[in-house]
Order: structure tokens, then C-alpha cells, then sequence
């Protein structure tokens, strides 16, 4: 086990970051190598344990409220569980599929990381809309994270067992039939879910997401003053405006964002806010709202920045060895966004703010989610399998970075990886069972650490003493 050595007296912090990274080359290179999915019982609720504590070591240590938060939430559901413990799910496909055709994944699938956003011309698209986790690695690795999060999502909203593997299979044959379409008419660059081309149930969350802009600002901001409004949530801090405005000035000159639409107006900081309670993943990391004054100056059409804290990917170290190497944190979310998306956010870039590494976003009244809780049996499996037709678009954009596992000519990579999947009956079928005993461990891995946060093991960090 390495050390990660803190100045001080104190122990150093346990990491097996490269304990992994040498575990994921090794069964990359076809070794037979003993992952954690295979430890029993007791054994596995240690691992766990220990895995949640290196994952969160600087959130306990600085942010301990923002752990706690986190923890909090992970230990209310199992689905919550499977969202903000990413590293867990794939040190245990540490590695995995190293033959396969290498894409740009999502890394974090999911039914609730697809939603409706801004696009360039600032109309509501439908698509997917979290790159956190964002890495090159074997284009099975998103389906499989998919389908699990699928089965959980629907099995923790009141769908029967019988029915969740058929949701699942909807949102792989989703994504074959996607990848096919793209492979033959080659419009993945330059489609996008609008209103007057989606399927009735995104349809309508696009109708949805069609709110006027200052009355939506009001949930917010105090329009006689055009300042946040405190809450329970967003936490004013007026004193800081001149020192974000020399971040949002410094963060445009960084990301060459020249061709801003006239609604960004001069980017001028009005008022700023830390944003509480977002995420899950995210949860406890540090996040800000800074509100810009608008093209008109009334206030009617003032912009909110998000400014999130980016991280390392869940995935790094893990995938096995790619001909792309990735950019550091927030560097490598705005690099899959710009390829990942058709004509997505304009406002998506880097800042710096305390040294540290922050991925900025449009904050829009345009953003809507599914709402999981109000799907049937049946529109489980229409949104699945629309959400597997827009992961294979996410995919195909690969194309744009012509080093990658590709040829670099258009359909490329769905000729790749339409080749490795064969027959599309065996392909759906195995990533079925992983799915099936992948819920099954996570469902037991999430009772072991109910107990453990219980018992106040999530509360300090593993040290090395010798």
C-alpha cells in the first residue's frame, strides 16, 4: 500500500492508486490477477470501507460536514450508493475488456446523467449531460455501468425483478441500433433532440424545460437587489465578487471564449454564492454560483456561472492502457464535453480558483431531468432505450479524436465497435449477467456500509503507521 505523505507529524494517508493502476496493466496484459469482486464477506465489507475512505480522504479531512452530507445520502438508498461510488464499481472491472474497441466513455451512465441543457444557439436539447467521470477506455465499460444503473434506478422505484433486465436489454439494443445509425448515415456531428424531433416522453421534458428567464432567476435572486437570496442551499458572499471577477476574466482569456454569445454580454460579476447540496458524486466538494449582468442590465436577463470543483476520474488508472493519454481534472471534463456533445453549452470551461481546478457551466432555466419516480413499466424502457441511442452518439463523436482506438474516418468507431460486439443476442446477453451479480454485490456491499457509517467508520481516514 503507498503512502501519500502530509506535512505534519501525522501518519501518512493510505492510497492504493498504484497498487491498482499496476493490477489494471497486469490483467489488461491477459494475467489472471484476484480483483476485489472476488474477496468474500468480511473480507469485502474491509475493502469497501477502506476504498470509501481513500476516495473521500480529502472531503473528511477538510470538508468533514460535506462527507458527512454525502455519506448521508449514500446510506439512504442503494441507488444513491451506486451513483457516488464510482471508484468501487470500477476497481472491481480493474483492466476489464482490454481487447475491445477504446472510446471516449461517459464513465458514470446512469438515467439521471441525461437531461435536458443549453445548446450553442441557447435552445433546450435533450442528451448526456455529466463528463465527470469522462475516460478513454473500452466502450463495454459505459454499457455496463449503464445497465447496472438502470436496473438499480428502476429497482429501487417499486419495478418488479422480472422486469428489470428487460429495461436494461432496451438500453443496449438502444444503443446497437444508435451506433448502426450513425455507422450509415454519418450525422452524429450535427444531431441533437430537439423539440420538433424526439420521441413524445423527451418531447415533453423539453416543453418542460421552456421557462421564461427572469422568472426563474426570481427562485434565486432578489430582483430589486440582483443579489442571491440566502437559503439553505446557496450561501451569499458579496465580499467576493472583485476576486471572482478576476476569475471569470482570467477563466475566458484561459478557454478563448472570443465568440460568446451576445447574451454573455461584458461577463461583469454582479454577486456570488457557494452552492450547498448538489450532487452526489460531487457531494461535499466545493461549488459556486456566480451571477453575470445581462445584455439588457435589468436584471431580466442575468446569467448564472456554475463553478464546480473537478476531480480525478473514477477511472484512472483502472482502463487498460489507451494510445490517448488524459488531461488533468477539469482540462479533461471540457475536452469530452466538446466531444461528447453536438453543439453543447458555449459557456463549458476551466477556471482556478485557490489553486485548485474548477469546471464552469451555464446554469440554466433550460435544465430538466427525467423524472424516474414517474415512470411505468413502459416508459422505463422507451426512456432506456432512447438513452442507449444517445450514449452511441456520445461514442461515435469519438471520430473527432482521430489517436484514439479508431481510424479516425468517419464511422469509424462504429465500425469497430460493431465488429467486436458479433451477435448482438450473445453481446446483450453477457453484459445482462454482469449486470444481474453486479446488483447483487452492490446491493450487499450498501448494507455492509449502512452498518459501518453507523458504527462511525466513514468519519477518518485510513493512516499508515509503521
Amino acid at each position: 500500500m503507498a503512502r501519500t505523505h502530509n506535512p505534519g507529524a501525522e501518519p501518512p494517508t493510505a492510497s492504493r492508486f498504484d497498487d491498482f493502476a499496476e493490477l489494471a496493466r497486469r490483467r489488461a496484459a491477459g494475467e489472471f490477477v484476484l480483483l476485489p469482486r472476488h474477496l468474500p464477506p468480511e473480507d469485502r465489507r474491509l475493502y469497501v470501507r477502506q476504498t470509501l475512505r481513500e476516495d473521500h480522504a480529502q472531503r473528511i479531512h477538510k470538508r468533514p460536514e460535506g462527507a458527512e452530507a454525502k455519506f448521508e445520502k449514500l446510506a439512504g438508498s442503494v441507488y444513491s450508493y451506486f451513483r457516488g461510488t464510482c471508484l468501487l464499481f470500477y476497481r472491481d472491472m480493474a483492466g476489464e475488456d482490454a481487447w475491445m474497441p477504446t472510446v471516449l466513455t461517459l464513465g458514470d451512465v446512469h438515467p439521471e446523467n441525461y437531461g435536458v441543457m443549453p445548446s450553442e444557439d441557447n435552445t433546450p436539447i435533450f442528451d448526456v449531460n455529466d463528463f465527470d467521470e469522462a475516460y478513454y477506455a473500452p466502450f463495454t465499460w459505459d454499457l455496463k455501468r449503464g445497465a447496472v444503473g438502470f436496473m438499480i434506478a428502476a429497482g429501487e422505484e417499486g419495478i418488479g425483478d422480472s422486469h428489470l433486465p428487460k429495461i436494461a436489454k432496451h438500453f443496449l439494443e438502444g444503443y446497437l441500433e444508435g451506433l448502426r445509425g450513425f455507422e450509415q448515415e454519418g450525422r452524429e456531428m450535427h444531431y441533437q433532440h430537439r423539440i420538433d424531433n424526439s420521441p413524445k416522453l423527451i418531447r415533453k421534458l423539453l416543453e418542460d424545460a421552456q421557462r421564461d428567464r427572469d422568472e426563474w432567476l426570481e427562485k434565486y435572486v432578489d430582483p430589486k437587489t440582483r443579489r442571491f437570496e440566502a437559503s439553505k442551499k446557496i450561501v451569499p458572499l458579496p465580499s467576493r465578487v472583485g476576486e471572482f471577477q478576476a476569475i471569470v476574466d482570467a477563466y475566458v482569456q484561459r478557454n478563448g471564449l472570443d465568440r460568446l454569445p451576445s447574451r454573455a454580454g461584458e461577463l461583469k460579476v454582479i454577486d456570488v454564492a457557494a452552492r450547498k447540496g448538489s450532487g452526489t458524486a460531487s457531494l461535499g466538494l466545493p461549488r459556486y454560483w456566480v451571477l453575470l449582468d445581462g445584455p439588457s442590465g435589468d436584471g431580466s436577463d442575468d446569467l448564472i456561472l456554475e463553478m464546480k470543483r473537478a476531480r480525478r476520474s473514477a477511472l484512472a488508472g483502472l482502463a487498460p492502457p489507451s494510445q490517448k493519454q488524459m488531461d488533468g481534472e477539469a482540462d479533461r471534463v471540457v475536452n469530452a464535453q466538446a466531444v461528447q456533445l453536438a453543439g453543447g453549452d458555449p459557456f463549458y470551461g476551466k477556471a482556478e480558483i485557490d489553486g485548485q481546478s474548477f469546471l464552469v457551466r451555464e446554469r440554466s432555466p433550460f435544465k430538466e431531468e427525467i423524472d424516474i419516480s414517474d415512470l411505468s413499466k413502459k416508459k422505463w424502457k422507451k426512456y432506456a432505450r432512447i438513452c442507449g441511442t444517445t450514449l452511441a452518439q456520445a461514442h461515435a463523436l469519438s471520430d473527432l479524436e482521430a489517436d484514439v482506438d479508431a481510424d479516425g474516418s468517419p464511422g469509424g468507431v462504429e465500425r469497430r465497435v460493431l465488429a467486436a460486439v458479433g451477435e448482438d443476442e450473445l453481446f446483450i446477453d453477457d453484459i445482462l449477467r454482469f449486470a444481474h451479480v453486479t446488483v447483487d454485490r452492490i446491493y450487499a456491499d450498501h448494507e455492509a456500509f449502512v452498518k459501518d457509517w453507523e458504527l462511525g467508520a466513514l468519519r477518518f481516514v485510513d493512516r499508515v503507521f509503521v
